[in-house]
């Protein structure tokens, strides 16, 4: 029996029921659970009324409204967009003045990840409005939801017409929008725009930082090494920072030589070297797999009076987690918490997969447990390191149920989140499982996540495969909605690809019960030949193909013929 930290909300999905188990086995039955935070019992509230009453619920709720707690409610929305910006929304219309500056940043970030630029920019009016803004800090999460979005002239031009809201650029916001650029693995954009404004706002060394990370971070240190040159020749003075950045693009690239002979030459030059920089190496050995030579440098560290960071004990126990033992990462974990180190979520995540990978799926559960006695609530990363690994292990009752223990408001699912479980329903190959597929992709775009082509086109086939055509053709509505129609080289035949093939094959070569009057709907008689001649040959002009025919038994049979 799986052992929640936590008791969870039963029946919050439905769909889900047959995959949970009659009882629950919960940490928490000798003493009762602490109340739930503010922002928790707000957040459910959100989640759990209908629109047309939120305003009501929202005004009468018994709360004392204030900026940080309107701010903690929207983080905890986070991944359910439509919730959140409801939530705010509403908020807009009460008689409170707790909207912050800070809370319109997060209800843009949230607009904008949804791509609902024109919600984007009624935010940015009435933060205008409100004269709360817009800040520099606004521009930078518009313009890196523009870049995401594979939009990066539009973020550039976005930049250069701050001003036009009020919000004049500055060399902060320059190198924001490099910044955001480079991590975005656009760097040669950023450079070129560096090049262009360097003189207009007096690029600094900064500046020229963020393009050598822009190169190290797609494996490019040549390039990062002549943005070092030119720095210098500028009359800019390298900082540790720079140093810092060319070694762990070394290590990044794998070269391990260059990078070892580069922190030899930090040394000798008396650099004062720090935390970060041994931290870089630590993780870069070890990631190549020489954790003896991560844990000397490790030891050296601390030899020579550098203190290890909480950073540098993650990058140790994570080196040792994947290329050593989990068992003694534990140990390093431990003696970090005897020296009066405070772990982190990163810290318990790293442990928590470690233990996952091993099989120790019981030993993980238990980190889980432990992280709320360091005050350290487990993040959504926590929750899909769990679903994962259950799913993995054919667990998958056990996946959804740690799932269901997140819909409490406490941690949402995220995009990562449904993924996973998607793809677990179709492990067993059981009809049932792959209707819970289809309404988990249905909740996922609900709460304004966008699946990708290949997610839609798996869930579709799915459904068809096993004789659910009514609910596929509810999911081809849904995908023609979401604007991820497959296009060019497929061929569809009533929502069904010419490569369901696979899919079937994946089956076991089961039979789809696909009702031929669907395709009567779907198709034209034209299409259907079409279709039909598509699928008896392939471009390349293969021995072998698929011919799919109608048969009177009102099945679509699949049949594998030579040519």
């Amino acid at each position: 029996m799986l052992t929640l930290c936590n008791p969870i909300t039963r029946n919050s999905h439905p769909f889900l029921r047959h995959l949970l188990p009659h009882a629950l086995t919960t940490t928490s039955a000798a003493t009762p659970p602490p109340p739930p935070e503010p922002e928790t019992t707000i957040a459910n509230l959100v989640l759990t009324t209908d629109p047309q009453n939120l305003t009501l619920a929202l005004k009468t709720h018994p709360v004392q409204w204030t900026p940080e707690l309107v701010t903690k409610t929207l983080k905890r929305l986070w991944n359910h967009g439509p919730k959140s910006l409801q939530f705010f929304k509403t908020l807009t219309h009460l008689p409170t003045h707790a909207l912050s500056a800070a809370a319109f940043d997060h209800a843009i970030d949230i607009a904008a990840r949804l791509r609902d630029y024109r919600a984007v920019w009624a935010l940015v009016a009435q933060m205008k409005a409100r004269r709360l803004g817009p800040t520099p800090k606004t521009f930078a999460i518009i313009t890196e939801r523009y870049v995401a979005a594979g939009k990066p002239d539009k973020a550039v031009k976005i930049f250069l017409a701050m001003h036009h809201q009020g919000c004049p650029q500055d060399l902060n916001s320059f190198n924001t929008i490099l910044d955001v650029l480079c991590k975005s693995r656009r760097v040669e954009k950023a450079y070129s725009l560096l090049k262009v404004f360097r003189g207009r706002f007096r690029a600094d060394t900064i500046s020229y930082n963020i393009i050598a990370n822009g190169f190290c971070l797609v494996k490019r240190t040549p390039r990062a090494l002549e943005v070092l040159r030119e720095m210098v020749e500028r009359g800019l003075d390298p900082t540790l920072i720079t140093y810092n950045i060319l070694l762990k693009g070394f290590f990044r690239a794998g070269q391990m030589k260059a990078a070892w002979e580069f922190f030899l030459q930090m040394k000798k030059r008396k650099c004062e070297i720090d935390v970060v920089t041994y931290t870089t190496v630590v993780h870069g050995f070890g990631v190549a797999g020489e954790v003896k030579k991560a844990r000397k440098v490790f030891d050296e560290m601390i030899g020579m009076g550098v203190l290890p960071s909480v950073a540098t004990y993650n990058a140790l126990i994570q080196v040792l987690c994947k290329k050593d033992s989990v068992e003694n990462a534990i140990v390093v974990f431990e003696e970090m918490l005897r020296k009066g180190y405070v772990p982190n979520s990163t810290t318990y995540n790293v442990v928590i997969r470690g233990l996952c990978h091993a099989g120790k799926m019981d030993r993980a559960m238990e980190y889980m447990c432990r992280m709320k006695d360091d005050e350290c609530e487990p993040n959504v990363q926590t929750y899909n390191l769990l679903v994962r690994y259950y799913c993995d292990d054919g667990e998958i009752e056990k996946g959804v149920e740690v799932f269901e223990n997140m819909g409490s408001g406490n941690c949402l699912p995220n995009l990562d989140t449904y993924n996973i479980l998607i793809s677990a329903m179709f492990v067993r190959k059981k009809s049932e499982d792959l209707l819970v597929a289809g309404n988990l992709l249905i909740e996922m775009v609900d709460r304004g996540f966008l699946p990708r082509k290949f997610t839609f086109n798996r869930v579709m086939n799915g459904l068809l495969l096993t004789g659910n055509q009514g609910f596929a053709k509810e999911i081809l509505r849904l995908q023609s909605k979401c604007g991820r129609l497959p296009r060019h080289g497929h061929v569809l035949i009533g929502a069904i690809q010419v490569d369901i093939v696979h899919d079937m094959l994946s089956f076991g070569g089961m039979v789809s019960v696909l009702n031929p009057n669907l395709l009567k709907v779907l198709l034209t008689k034209d299409e259907e030949i079409s279709m039909l001649k598509k699928a008896q040959g392939t471009p390349t002009g293969k021995t072998k193909s698929c011919v799919l025919k109608y048969v009177t038994s009102n099945h679509l049979d699949i049949g594998i013929c030579d040519i």
